[in-house]
């Protein structure tokens, strides 16, 4: 259910070959969900099976597409267990969340308002602290520093740092939607009483935070990966503040929150010399 960027781009089209889709050649017996990188939350290319579908609501009626899949999982769960309930069953659920675009119901991200007033530098140090109390890193570990190709948050235009808040909160509130409807799925499965023989891995991250959303954040990455990231001038953020994870965007959030979100290492997804795109920081 959801993410599957193993077709190849020559194949991912209704017309097949079918052979490398998860419900035919994957090994999968079912699959609901878009081929590819990413996908709009609010309005996704969708597939049951290989047969493409319309999600069966709007934004305006409430849809966003990790609920539409946890739906499904939680009924393809129910059903397994009605119809054969001694058989075990393995499910693969791939929200592509938090993946960009960064799409989120706004409830959810004012849950973190003025949480990264602070900057970028401040998170990331807060992260590496973290990380030392969680053991996740050495104790003796020291954070690696900033390199210059990324700005300082204090010599970042004090009338853009509204909007990279924005950024990070609705990138926040994203995931924190993202768990949510995870957990419905666990819910699920310890509804039916089988919890406890329930083999669960939980695997967060696209091989660490992606700094394709250039030094100020994009309202619609698309800009930037078609060469026109300059259209979105700091004036032009502002002015869609009040729409980042919105229907109306396709947003990313500015390299620096990528940076921080990837301590203690030094660079990002998308820069595999340091560990970038190879491994979650």
């Amino acid at each position: 259910f959801g993410k599957c960027h193993e077709v190849p781009v020559w194949q991912s089209s209704p017309m097949g070959p079918f052979d490398a889709w998860p419900s035919v050649g994957g090994g999968f017996e079912t699959f609901y969900g878009f081929i590819g990188g990413e996908n709009n939350q609010w309005d996704p290319s969708l597939y049951d099976g290989t047969t493409a579908v319309e999600p069966p609501a709007t934004p305006e009626e409430g849809y966003h597409l990790t609920e539409d899949l946890a739906d499904h999982a939680v009924t393809w769960i129910r059903t397994q267990k009605a119809l054969m309930p001694d058989k075990p069953f393995f499910v693969y659920f791939a929200p592509g969340a938090t993946h960009a675009p960064h799409h989120v119901p706004k409830e959810w991200a004012d849950k973190y308002a003025g949480k990264f007033a602070d900057g970028w530098d401040v998170q990331r140090e807060r992260t590496f602290a973290r990380q030392k109390e969680l053991g996740v890193i050495p104790a003796d570990a020291e954070l690696t520093q900033r390199h210059a190709e990324i700005p300082a948050w204090d010599d970042m235009p004090a009338e853009l740092k509204p909007v990279l808040e924005r950024e990070m909160e609705v990138y926040a509130g994203f995931m924190e939607h993202t768990d949510h409807h995870i957990g419905r799925v666990i819910d699920a499965i310890e509804d039916l009483g089988i919890l406890d023989d329930t083999i669960i891995y939980y695997i967060v991250g696209d091989n660490g935070a992606s700094g394709e959303g250039t030094l100020n954040g994009a309202f619609n990455e698309m800009a930037n990966f078609n060469g026109m990231a300059a259209l979105e001038s700091p004036e032009f953020m502002a002015s869609k503040l009040d729409e980042l994870g919105s229907p109306t965007s396709y947003n990313h959030y500015a390299v620096g929150w990528a940076w921080a979100m990837d301590a203690p290492l030094q660079w990002t997804k998308q820069v595999a010399s340091h560990w970038g795109g190879t491994r979650n920081g």
